[in-house]
């Protein structure tokens, strides 16, 4: 399925025209945290429905031109750079511009996230692996020569978090051995930042942990 099947025009943008009032009652009703707001059918921003509420309602869009948002997507963007708008700009609702500028209709984040849960990265089955190293002595393709080399299939992996100091790194592994794979990525020097129960290094600590308690108890 392709993320633009998901543009929608289920309402129109509002005419920099409308009265502030009107515009209220828009947000009252559907809940956006943005809306659209188009000038002699050209899109010229989004009124945020937080911005409105210090407005007067007798005066109209226009008036506040000052504080439309002027974020967008493009119609021929992919999936990752659409929720990158999202991220960036705090909204719900993301307007939608073709190669020409000219306005096209909209996103909604909900909408987005189902596309998202249709992925091999979240609708196939697999198993997480957290991974993390210096900012300078990780890579890529070793990631994803580790996991291959010990017949391990990857769905996908990203930057899930990072600092001055270290990145880290969340795969999702379809097929493989996880226990191969974890003690491998340890010998490379990446620590593991998620639990497995089959990871044999930690459970051999622990029950030699177990043991020196034991020991020490005697």
């Amino acid at each position: 399925m392709n993320i633009t099947d998901y543009i929608t025009n289920d309402y129109k943008p509002l005419d920099c025209q409308e009265t502030i009032e009107t515009v209220k009652d828009f947000f009252a009703e559907l809940h956006f945290s943005h809306f659209p707001v188009v000038e002699e059918g050209m899109y010229i921003g989004s009124i945020a429905s937080d911005d409105i509420e210090t407005f007067d309602d007798d005066k109209k869009i226009i008036d506040y031109k000052y504080t439309l948002e002027t974020f967008f997507g493009r119609s021929n963007a992919i999936w990752l750079e659409i929720l990158e708008v999202f991220a960036k700009n705090h909204s719900n609702l993301i307007p939608v511009l073709d190669g020409e500028n000219r306005y096209v209709g909209y996103y909604e984040i909900e909408e987005i996230m189902t596309f998202f849960h249709q992925t091999p990265f979240l609708k196939e089955p697999g198993r997480i692996i957290k991974i993390k190293k210096g900012v300078l002595d990780y890579s890529m393709s070793q990631i994803t020569q580790i996991v291959e080399s010990n017949n391990g299939k990857l769905l996908g992996l990203f930057i899930s978090e990072s600092d001055v100091d270290s990145i880290e790194v969340t795969l999702k592994i379809s097929l493989g051995a996880i226990n191969e794979i974890v003690q491998t990525f340890r010998r490379y020097n990446y620590e593991i930042t998620s639990e497995h129960v089959e990871d044999n290094y930690i459970n051999n600590l622990k029950e030699r942990s177990d043991y020196l308690d034991k020991y020490l108890n005697i």
